[in-house]
Formats: C-alpha cells, structure tokens, sequence
C-alpha cells in the first residue's frame, strides 16, 4: 500500500535488563459476574423510550437519566406510578413536578445549575459536540474548551464539593452511555475485536510515527476492529483518523495525512482544530453496510476515544466516531485497558506511554478482565533500547498464574505486520 510505504527502516538491536524479580503469591482474579457487562432493561435514555414506557401506564421502577422533560410534548406525570422511580439530571417544567414525584414515592436528582457539562449525559459525545462554538468563536468558545475552563477554576482535579459532585455524576453518566454504545459492537464482534492504540501526544502531523499509526488505524478498521485511543493528539489522533476514513481508499488517507500536515503543532489550538475540522468536512464518512440491522457506522468510521478532561489544554481529537470524555483520568485510563481485550499496540512514548504498558500488564498478569490480545511494541529499537520494556515484561508475564503468557508481547517496525499479529485468531 503507498501510504504505508518506507514508514520505518530501524536496524534491531536488543538490550536486556539483567535480572528479574519474582511476586509471592498471587491473589486470584475477580468473581466472571463482577467484571461481565450487565445489561439493564430498567433504564430510559431517550425520549422516545420514556414515551413508549410512559404510554403503558406506570413509569415505576425504572431510571429515567438525562431527559428534557420540559420540552413539548411536556408529558403528564402526576397520574403515573412512579414508586422506586429514579430521575436523575432531567428537567421538568418547573419545580413542583420533581417535588410532586418526590411526594409519590420517586427519587429525583435534579441536573446541577451552573455547569456548563450535563450532570447526567445520556450518550457519548461526537465531535461535532466538542468543537460546538469553534466557529463563532474559536478555541476559545467550543465546548470543549469552556468546560476545561470550568473544571481549571474550580479546583481541577480537586474540586470543591459541589463541583465534585457534579463531576462524578457526569462520569457515571459517560460509563453507562459507553456501556450502551459498545454494547451491540461486541454482540457482533466480540470482546476480542477490540483493539487499543496507545503512544505519544507530541507526535507532530505529518511526521513518520503519526502517519504509521494512521494506517495501522485504517487496515484495523478496515478488518473489522473497533480501534479504542485515549483520544489526544499525535499518535492517538492518527490512529482514529485512520479508523475515520477506513471506507476510503489509501490515497485519500495520504491526502488527509498532508493536509492536517500544515497544521502539524497542537499547541497552536486555533489552527490545529480548524484544520482538522476542515479534513472532516472534506472527508465526511460515507455510508457502511449494516450488521444485523445495527448502526455501527460510528465504529467502522473513527472508533471510539477515551480522553480526559486533565489533559484539557490539549485540542480535541475530533477524528473518533464517539468520545467517552472523562474528569477522572483514573477511571479513563482503566476503561480504555479493560476495553482493549482484542490486543494494544503501543507506538513510541514516554511515561504516560510506559504508565499504561505496566498498567495493561497488571490486569493480563492478574487475569482482571479476562484473556488478553497481543501487545505489539512498534519501533523495536525505540522499545528494546530506549526504553528496555521487553526484559521486563517477558519475564513477568511467564510467572502468571495463568500459564506462561511471553508470547503475548511482539516487537516490529513494520505496520502490516502489527495488523496481522492482532488480527490471526479472526
């Protein structure tokens, strides 16, 4: 493929660290029901479930989040069972209607005022929600930006109580609408389908990592695999980018590749997100096929990124089909790690990068999540010379409890290589 042609010429060289540590004991991993995804049939997320639900007579035991219930059709309550009934971030047309539910027995957890994120998002975000403002007012104005602003001035990642308050609900919210939106990708797909990109945020446009990881994005896509980022810059922009124009051929990735070059700086935010904004206009998806009548087109065109408000200086990958956006940057990166059963390459970086290998090797080592994919290591010299990983890792996942599990690492410099590790047991 031309796009991918002359990406890496590395002689390998290995150097090892001399010896290995031994854990005592183990401890086993979690009961299977503790990590299986549930699978809720009580909770109302859009209007026309709340309708449909409402129409039958009895709204009771049900979780109603996130709704516009102010809106017209403005919908009738005060006769409807609602005993064990959960609202939380929705708003009614005034105050005596989440009082008069309170009254008859419901639990009502109003949205919080003064916030400019929703105390209960309902889905995921698309990039046309982060970048909403951009073109009347720049970085500056997107929403993106005003809620990073907000989260800076009230305590960032130790916020006041109210703010914390707010915070937690929002990131909830998130991980059930991830849950909701993952959820008939891997009855399709499987867990092992799932296919983490992890490297560095400073990769400039253009260069030959990011243009690496942009085909490697594309050719996973392209077979099939949900690619799942951390949804920054650099090597995880590429990588949804690739995902993004999966239905288009190799020539046309080269061209977006060139054009996002001009712009190759994040930290010029204006120019950085304008440019990419106007690679999206160009290169709108095309339409996909449908699985079983299911709309997965945002999966086969951008994946899924998993960024986080503590990196909020960073501009917004706005190449992902829907973005899990976090405060906690904790949680994110566990969420990404525990998604990412189908295998993670990870491309050069530092240590963040290095944090989420040893990360990602706990839970394969423990089992915490289930079997592990292949971790594919791109650059064999960068990863056996700069940064030595694989002396350590081989070692330690051979000592798991649950067999020897060295063969799971891989080191390459070749792009399609990466893709052919990750995709053999399809």
């Amino acid at each position: 493929m031309a796009a991918a042609a002359g990406l890496l010429s590395v002689p390998a060289q290995v150097c090892r660290l001399d010896g290995v540590g031994h854990d005592d004991p183990v401890p086993t991993p979690p009961p299977a029901d503790v990590i299986e995804p549930h699978i809720c049939t009580d909770e109302i997320e859009t209007r026309a479930a709340f309708d449909e639900r409402l129409a039958t007579g009895s709204l009771a035991g049900l979780t109603v989040q996130g709704l516009r219930l102010d809106l017209d059709p403005v919908p009738d309550l005060t006769a409807v069972p609602v005993t064990g009934t959960l609202f939380v971030g929705c708003r009614f047309a005034n105050r005596e209607v989440g009082a008069d539910l309170v009254r008859r027995g419901a639990n009502v957890v109003p949205p919080f005022s003064g916030l400019p994120y929703p105390t209960q998002p309902s889905h995921l975000y698309t990039p046309e929600d982060l970048a909403a403002g951009f073109a009347e007012a720049g970085f500056a104005g997107m929403y993106d930006t005003r809620v990073y602003e907000h989260f800076r001035a009230h305590g960032g990642a130790l916020p006041e109580v109210k703010e914390a308050l707010g915070q937690r609900l929002h990131d909830h919210g998130v991980d059930n609408a991830l849950a909701d939106a993952t959820r008939a990708w891997l009855a399709v797909h499987g867990p092992q389908s799932v296919v983490g990109v992890m490297g560095g945020h400073a990769v400039p446009r253009g260069s030959v990592p990011y243009r690496m990881a942009a085909v490697l994005g594309w050719e996973l896509a392209r077979a099939d695999r949900l690619v799942v980022t951390g949804g920054g810059p650099g090597v995880m922009e590429a990588a949804n980018l690739g995902a993004y124009l999966a239905p288009r051929p190799a020539e046309e990735l080269t061209a977006a590749i060139d054009l996002l070059a001009t712009a190759p700086d994040f930290t010029d935010h204006d120019r950085y997100t304008a440019v990419a904004l106007q690679v999206r206009e160009r290169y709108a998806p095309t339409a996909v096929p449908r699985q079983r009548g299911l709309d997965l087109d945002w999966a086969r065109t951008g994946g899924l990124a998993i960024p986080t408000w503590l990196y909020g200086h960073e501009p917004a990958n706005l190449f992902a089909g829907r973005i899990a956006k976090y405060f906690s940057n904790a949680i994110r990166e566990d969420t990404i790690l525990r998604l990412a059963r189908g295998g993670i390459v990870f491309a050069p970086g530092r240590a963040g990068t290095l944090q989420e290998v040893f990360q990602a090797a706990t839970k394969t080592y423990y089992g915490t999540d289930g079997a592990s994919g292949a971790y594919v290591f791109l650059d064999r010299a960068y990863w056996t010379r700069e940064l030595p990983v694989e002396s350590l890792l081989r070692p330690l996942l051979a000592a798991s409890p649950f067999g020897d599990l060295s063969a799971t690492v891989h080191l390459t410099d070749d792009v399609h290589e990466a893709v052919r590790l990750l995709t053999a047991s399809a």
